[in-house]
């Protein structure tokens, strides 16, 4: 490998540990083949004008500060297309592995202490959080963190996890969301496996449970999961357990496992306020592009003011703006995130509009199973991941409200009652044959369910 594939490979490596993981799939992972360098500069070649666009726009000036971190004469970059004039001799760098952003125990690596935005809202609980991940098993055992959908709870939850790991390789972790407990629960005693299932469980020394609220009415569950609970406990094994609403206001869940869930700390997550979101979306520009300097103040405290609610709300509609700025070689100014965000917040307000029934409420749970943001559930875009949850979403509001497919259309950036037709069929479908989907839809309406009664 000569020394400018060297160079570039310094450089993705660092972007990748910058950047949120989608950017860097979406930007620079397609990014293999460098070309000749000529002139102080290295040329590399991207797949299309929009990629070569939204480089030059939002990461030169990053990726040109990098190279200058790691190379001591004068160098710079040069992002060109098939099409442009590039010098004829092409240097190949070769295949990039990327490594998973999952780490042992199921840990998401992005998630951690040091990207978390704080603010009045959640100062205690991230304090908490710190205070548990640097002795744990002693602090506070158990953790009960709580709070809505959307504001950081799992983020939170998996930092304690990450910092843990950093500081401890041999620490034994898992983060498991309630649903994927009762799974597993449920396919090892069906095999008669269960020395499998307390060999995973109990050889921990911190166990991580997401959305223990979805344990109501799974008596068998929450009686295996007590045992487990008490076996961690009585070795200081530190347990962190987030959920919707306070234990006390779980819904059928046994009382001997809410008892014990307020034996040690319970923190919440409040709503944040204004300044504080701005604060979010400052660091979510950082993370999409470092070299964003032509978003005032003014565009983000729009943005604030119309998605108050669901974090990831928040930073999806920002994401909007930028790409269809970007898209429409636009500034960012007021008048075109007002522009870019007319179709989503048409939508909240005819959500809003149409009845007393909480339609945006099921948008927002089936995003934040799936970890997706409510923008990309009723936007355009036609991925896989975002492909599922939409359909998901239409099927339920149209299957617990029965209202026309029509309006159900409105919901989702105004598609044609066809495709909601369509997509309601096929979920109708799936449900027969696919076991997972039939969890996943139970677990939804189960959260749909508990949100409501709350």
């Amino acid at each position: 490998m000569n020394i400018y594939d060297q160079l570039w490979q310094k450089i993705l490596n660092d972007l990748e540990t910058i950047f949120s993981e989608e950017t860097f799939i979406d930007v620079f992972e397609p990014l293999k083949q460098t070309q000749k360098y000529l002139n102080g500069y290295i040329y590399v070649l991207v797949p299309s004008e929009f990629i070569k666009n939204r480089i030059n726009r939002f990461y030169l000036n990053k990726i040109n500060d990098l190279a200058s971190k790691y190379h001591s004469e004068p160098i710079r970059f040069k992002f060109v297309t098939e099409a442009d004039s590039v010098p004829e001799e092409t240097l190949v760098s070769p295949e990039r592995n990327l490594e998973s952003k999952y780490r042992q125990g199921n840990l998401n690596a992005t998630y951690t202490f040091d990207n978390f935005v704080v603010g009045k809202s959640n100062n205690f609980a991230f304090r908490m959080c710190l205070k548990v991940a640097d002795q744990p098993g002693t602090v506070a055992n158990p953790l009960y963190i709580f709070g809505d959908v959307g504001l950081g709870k799992t983020h939170l939850m998996q930092a304690i996890g990450n910092f843990i790991l950093d500081n401890d390789i041999s620490q034994k972790i898992m983060y498991v969301k309630a649903d994927g407990f009762i799974e597993d629960f449920a396919n090892l005693l069906k095999r008669e496996k269960m020395d499998d299932f307390n060999s995973k469980y109990r050889d921990l020394d911190v166990l991580l449970v997401d959305d223990i609220q979805i344990l109501g009415g799974a008596t068998k569950t929450q009686m295996e999961f007590f045992k487990l609970f008490d076996y961690l406990y009585q070795q200081n094994k530190q347990i962190v357990i987030t959920s919707d609403k306070p234990a006390s206001e779980l819904k059928n869940m046994m009382s001997r496992l809410t008892s014990r869930f307020g034996v040690g700390l319970s923190v919440d997550i409040q709503t944040p306020d204004q300044e504080h979101r701005v604060e979010i979306l400052k660091r979510k520009l950082a993370s999409e592009s470092r070299d964003i300097e032509d978003v005032g103040v003014g565009v983000l405290e729009f943005i604030a003011n119309n998605f108050v609610t669901n974090i990831r709300e928040l930073e999806g509609a920002l994401k909007r703006v930028l790409f269809y700025c970007l898209t429409n070689n636009l500034d960012v100014t007021v008048a075109t995130t007002t522009e870019a965000l007319e179709p989503l917040l048409k939508t909240r307000k005819k959500s809003d509009s149409l009845n007393e029934n909480n339609y945006d409420r099921i948008q927002s749970i089936v995003s934040d199973f799936y970890g997706i943001t409510v923008t990309d559930l009723i936007g355009k875009r036609r991925h896989a991941k975002y492909i599922l949850p939409r359909h998901i979403a239409m099927y339920l509001i149209k299957n617990r409200y029965d209202i026309p497919y029509k309006t159900i259309g409105m919901l989702f950036g105004g598609r044609d009652h066809s495709t909601v037709l369509a997509a309601c069929e096929k979920i109708e479908s799936d449900l027969k044959k696919d076991i997972s989907m039939r969890i996943a839809i139970e677990t939804i309406t189960k959260k749909i369910d508990l949100n409501n009664k709350g």
